[in-house]
């Protein structure tokens, strides 16, 4: 089986307070982006794979950082593959497609699987791909091995793995509250955030992913400051996009434009190049502008 794990960006990101077990209460919408998804395939055992030979032609013949990575687990279960065009800088056995594997197989007997996964959406970048790469794992392994668990069953097991990944198992705006695992459907209905052949909706996205920039998760929430916005988010979404630009905020710029001052330029750049709203998605570095077609 083959899927295309896309992206998201957040709408609005409030950090609201610590919690006693360490993590921070959100208040965010998190909405799919299409345009930018990485390939991933799951078999059985021995089963015929369709992307691995590619994978191996495209990736395997790098000079510089080591662009294919595999490693199989101590108990034969996981064969992994991962390519990346930059480079595989972790332990594939420790991506989040694995840990979705390992957490369905403590309640379920799971076959022997090979896992393929060319990593194209960037990393640490505020997208939420490595999460969406283990909510698409989740929902692959369920339909194979007639596991029978419905969304919100799978949600349960996703926000195990990370607190964005439910959202990628219903992978249509929600919003995002708790650590980011408590989901509220919201309508955006007649707003382009990025579906491919809709050129009649009144906005469009672009997001921007500045090359050389990572931030990671730990650099955000460094000197982040916890408050209450004065307007709730969901009374801020539901003002016309153009009154976005003052009072849709994503608490998270404050700490990472301050390391990173290059994404304040480019957020700025967005707003010159006709931006009727431009934000960080997530903690960051990437950024996105909202422009109206028409």
């Amino acid at each position: 089986m083959i899927t295309y794990p896309n992206v998201k960006i957040n709408l609005g990101l409030n950090v609201l307070r610590k919690r006693e077990d360490g993590f921070h209460d959100l208040d965010t919408l998190f909405v799919p982006y299409f345009e930018i998804s990485d390939t991933l395939e799951i078999i059985a055992g021995d089963d015929y794979s369709r992307t691995s030979a590619a994978l191996f032609a495209k990736y395997s013949a790098s000079d510089h950082a080591p662009q294919l990575a595999q490693a199989v687990s101590e108990d034969g279960k996981v064969m992994i593959t991962i390519a990346r065009a930059e480079g595989v800088d972790w332990n594939p056995l420790k991506d989040l497609t694995v840990k979705a594997y390992n957490v369905l197989a403590e309640d379920y007997a799971l076959p022997p699987v090979k896992i393929f996964l060319e990593k194209t959406s960037p990393v640490g970048a505020g997208l939420g791909g490595g999460s969406s790469d283990a909510a698409f794992a989740l929902k692959m392994l369920n339909e194979m091995f007639l596991l029978g668990l419905d969304d919100q069953g799978l949600a349960g097991y996703a926000s195990r793995l990370g607190s964005d990944c439910a959202f990628f198992i219903y992978n249509c705006p929600m919003l995002g509250q708790g650590r980011g695992e408590i989901l509220t459907p919201y309508s955006l209905e007649g707003f382009g955030y990025g579906q491919e052949g809709a050129p009649d909706l009144p906005f469009t996205v672009k997001v921007v992913v500045p090359e050389g920039i990572a931030v990671s998760t730990a650099e955000a929430y460094r000197g982040i400051k916890p408050q209450i916005p004065q307007i709730p988010l969901s009374e801020v979404l539901a003002l016309p996009v153009d009154k976005w630009k003052d009072c849709l905020v994503n608490d998270f710029e404050t700490t990472v434009f301050a390391v990173h001052p290059e994404l304040a330029s480019i957020k700025d750049s967005l707003y010159e190049s006709g931006a009727v709203y431009a934000s960080m998605s997530g903690s960051g570095s990437a950024l996105f502008g909202i422009y109206r077609n028409w």
